[in-house]
């Protein structure tokens, strides 16, 4: 499934690796040695988050939408 969620992408020097953040849902990273590596990373992850809060009754936030002009 394709979610929508916001991804904040940063690079790590220290993991040699970019690093995905996605704030909507804590805890929820990943990462890859390309930005689009990293990015797929984090559809699975955002995928498996999503699969482990439904087994345990957690509330999966709705993406937010951002406006533009």
């Amino acid at each position: 499934m394709d979610y929508k969620y916001q991804m904040i992408i940063t690079w790590s020097e220290m993991d040699g690796a970019y690093i995905v953040d996605v704030p909507e849902l804590p805890g929820c990273m990943a990462d890859g040695k390309t930005i689009a590596e990293a990015v797929e990373n984090a559809k699975v992850i955002i995928a498996e988050w999503i699969e482990y809060a439904k087994e345990d009754g957690i509330p999966i936030p709705e993406p937010k939408s951002v406006k533009t002009a």
